[in-house]
């Protein structure tokens, strides 16, 4: 899964789609668009785009929302050369402008939907690096792209052929995206053109092996890397990705069963809506092959729930926004040989290899714990203009997870918390981890959620605070789950606050908002 030299990738995907010709490849709500109406999109899109004056090698940035013309305005972004930058849009509005500018790029195209008023785009294309802006989409202070492409679609073929024969020493294709921003202020992580070609030769390698092609129901938006691994290896397979904008878990239910969806994606926090929802009684899941679980740790118990519910069909994976896919664990079931596994992330996934390694970059002998380290074809290419960054997270082609695990003898992966939201307590400082707590609370039967942080202690700096979320009706103490935590763990890790709430804060990406958790507590004691 080498990097390739020589052809602009896209030209490999403009010859897949022709031969996918008039199947379907993107749903969202009520439209569905065949491969051949999406390369006439990603086709005029790239003339109109060329009419405007983009140029190979310029800087792009683009806030947009999932829609069928979305993969194609990347496809058209990256057969011209340039280096597109995904705004991310849960992050919050007062920061996408000093993100967009940190990108560096010469061109805003945004969707009128995405933007807080007029004045955003007034301060962008008004300062002292003005931007020219592109409209992707209609009420727009520019003609709209979308209407405004080409009829030569065809007579831009020519075009693209010639463009999409590299250069040497010329631009290729890359992508900058945001990483989810859970130890600090998301940086821009890079993806090449290689990252794209690996997932061609994965697409490629699945359809050899026999795999029929998917019909992917993506829980990730586009504009986040998660989202473009899955979504493109969907299209390079010629399967049928079906964007859902508004997730709700009736509807994720009503997707799978009316489109017999064979694979999808959820966080875990998105899974424990759907086995909980009343619509899960009568719903036909059975056209499941993969339903992917990632984006943060899985409780056991609640994995032990779902595959009651759907079969083995979880899939567990493992990845960040630098390395989008380093582990995983497909056909999961409840072993009952290998109960521990449901504990696990599964094992490297294609070129990966994944180190455990101590304080002083050591690797740690199997079952101790240290920080998780990978290296492979799916790795970031490093940091925009982040240097320093880069040098601090990446050392002769691995990574610096920010994971803490530990790897048993067959080579499985088990998390066991990010190094950021370790709890260092007790008078001989020990390092208490959030999971194994946080699945102790799970396995009661009147515990739907549950969330584990450290808070400041005057007598041993931090202690184990927890937030949970009972089932209805449910008649559970905090000090029954205390006793239950120090039964199954010990003293150190028994939380010493247990607080009650009705649901856990969630980020934009549908994961445990820990940071809320924190200023909830802050907020609480500071107006006791």
């Amino acid at each position: 899964m080498n990097e390739q030299s020589g052809q602009n990738y896209v030209a490999r995907v403009l010859e897949l789609f022709a031969g996918y010709g008039d199947q379907e490849a993107v749903v969202c709500q009520d439209r569905r668009v065949s491969y051949s109406e999406l390369t006439r999109t990603t086709l005029g899109l790239a003339a109109a785009l060329s009419d405007r004056g983009v140029r190979p090698g310029a800087g792009v940035a683009i806030l947009v929302p999932d829609q069928p013309e979305t993969p194609a305005l990347q496809l058209a972004l990256h057969l011209l050369g340039c280096r597109t930058a995904w705004i991310a849009s849960y992050a919050p509005k007062r920061d996408q402008a000093a993100f967009i500018k940190l990108t560096g790029p010469e061109i805003l195209i945004y969707h009128p939907a995405m933007i807080s008023g007029a004045d955003f785009i007034e301060g962008l294309t008004h300062g002292d690096e003005p931007l020219r802006a592109l409209s992707f989409g209609a009420a727009g202070q520019e003609a709209d792209l979308l209407t405004a492409l080409p009829s030569r679609a065809a007579d831009f073929s020519a075009t693209a052929t010639a463009t999409a024969t590299a250069v040497p020493g010329g631009p290729e294709p890359e992508s900058l995206f945001y990483s989810g921003g859970t130890t600090g202020t998301p940086k821009l992580v890079a993806h090449r053109q290689g990252f794209y070609q690996v997932l061609l030769a994965i697409a490629a390698y699945y359809l050899a092996a026999g795999e029929p092609p998917m019909r992917f129901l993506s829980g990730s938006s586009f504009a986040h890397v998660s989202g473009q691994l899955a979504g493109f290896l969907t299209l390079f397979e010629g399967g049928t990705l079906f964007l859902e904008p508004d997730y709700s878990p009736a509807g994720f239910l009503a997707t799978v069963e009316r489109e017999r969806v064979s694979s999808a994606f959820l966080t875990p926090a998105l899974l424990y809506d759907v086995i909980d929802h009343p619509s899960m009684l009568t719903a036909d899941t059975s056209s499941l092959r993969y339903l992917n679980v990632g984006g943060a740790a899985a409780s056991p118990t609640r994995l032990a729930d779902a595959i009651a519910r759907f079969g083995p069909v979880l899939r567990l994976v493992y990845g960040s926004s630098e390395a989008p896919l380093i582990t995983d664990l497909p056909f999961l079931d409840n072993d009952p040989d290998h109960p521990e596994r449901l504990r696990s992330c599964g094992r490297p996934f294609a070129d990966t290899r994944i180190e455990i390694r101590d304080d002083q970059g050591n690797a740690t002998p199997a079952g101790e714990a240290g920080e998780v380290w990978a290296t492979g074809s799916l790795i970031m290419a490093g940091y925009w203009e982040q240097a320093e960054l880069a040098k601090e997270a990446m050392d002769n082609g691995w990574l610096r997870t920010g994971d803490i695990g530990y790897l048993d003898a067959d080579g499985y992966l088990y998390l066991v918390d990010r190094a950021s939201d370790m709890i260092v307590t007790s008078e001989a400082a020990a390092n208490v981890y959030c999971r194994p707590i946080e699945d102790v609370l799970h396995s009661h039967q009147d515990v739907k959620a549950a969330a584990v942080i450290g808070v400041p202690d005057e007598t041993y700096g931090e202690a184990v605070c927890a937030f949970v979320v009972t089932v209805t009706g449910a008649d559970v103490s905090a000090e029954d789950l205390r006793n239950l935590v120090r039964g199954q763990l010990n003293n150190l890790y028994t939380p010493r606050e247990i607080e009650f709430v009705d649901q856990l804060p969630l980020t934009q990406l549908a994961k445990v908002d820990k940071k809320a958790l924190r200023q909830k507590y802050q907020d609480s004691r500071g107006a006791a």
